[in-house]
């Protein structure tokens, strides 16, 4: 049995200082369903990894990376035709770094609901997806609605992270209809403080609700009980992965059977360490670290 089922979109990001003036730069993949693969998979949690890259040298580089944490990759497709994404990071001294995708057309953003494999997904233990692939495009979107009708007719628990990027919407009305249907949907909900009002009627009671607040750090309200955990001061080189690695520290810890307040511990833990690394994935920890 798979422990954890996910898809989405893993692409190349290159990250820099102000562009037209800096004159260096750094290459890695990134993806907020790939950190959460590679951050289980390090905790020796069985991985299945569903998305498409393209026949170039990015694309070979997510599936070599794939394989070699031990994430299964059977259902991953290289797609002729279309290219690897590209994410382009711009940190700006004092201000929100800037994101530039180059992901039109991608072979990420080409997943569609044909590509869902119902009987994998049935036989997992939690499906996690992310409202970044539910924005990708029409066909992205009906495959993660694919996959989680696939979840619940299996009783196969549903995790879902909000991560709303404005960029990637029409309008923040569509958004809150996506987002909020596939927040309704899920068993086990993470967001950031700032994307409460997008998913209002999920938050409900009956409903696990992992809330990140920033520099106050996070809570989780399950069984109509409140836990919160400070986060950890750590020298903080790049922010972009912290989320995505708190939610693969959680999921690890839920798949463990720990306690709530656990739980976030545990997310914390890995998301200082990814914030404390130049990329979003290799700075994760294994099991023997912690």
């Amino acid at each position: 049995m798979t422990d954890v089922y996910t898809l989405g979109e893993a692409l190349g990001v290159v990250s820099s200082g102000r562009v037209r003036h800096e004159c260096e730069a750094r290459l890695d993949v990134c993806g907020p369903e790939f950190t959460l693969a590679v951050g289980l998979a390090r905790f020796g949690h069985r991985v299945a990894y569903l998305g498409k890259v393209g026949a170039d040298e990015l694309g070979a580089r997510v599936l070599t990376t794939l394989r070699g944490e031990g994430v299964d990759t059977l259902d991953m497709r290289v797609t002729e035709g279309a290219r690897t994404g590209l994410l382009l990071r711009e940190s700006r001294l004092g201000r929100p770094e800037r994101l530039t995708h180059y992901r039109t057309g991608s072979a990420g953003s080409r997943l569609s609901p044909g590509n869902v494999p119902i009987d994998r997904i049935g036989a997992a233990k939690i499906l996690h997806v992310s409202g970044i692939t539910a924005a990708l495009g029409r066909d992205a979107l009906e495959a993660v609605r694919a996959a989680v009708s696939a979840a619940r007719t299996a009783d196969v628990v549903v995790s879902f992270a909000v991560d709303y990027q404005p960029e990637l919407w029409d309008s923040v009305r569509e958004a809150e209809e996506v987002l909020g249907e596939l927040a309704c949907a899920s068993h086990l909900l993470f967001l950031g403080q700032d994307e409460l009002d997008l998913v209002k009627p999920a938050l409900t009671a009956e409903r696990e609700v992992v809330v990140n607040r920033g520099q106050k750090g996070t809570s989780v309200r399950a069984d109509r009980v409140r836990y919160d955990q400070p986060s950890f001061q750590v020298p903080v080189v790049d922010t972009a992965g912290g989320s995505d690695a708190f939610v693969a520290g959680y999921v690890s810890a839920a798949l463990d059977g720990l306690t709530p307040q656990e739980r976030l511990h545990r997310g914390a833990l890995l998301s200082a360490a990814a914030v404390s690394s130049a990329s979003d994935w290799q700075g994760l920890p294994t099991r023997a670290d912690l």
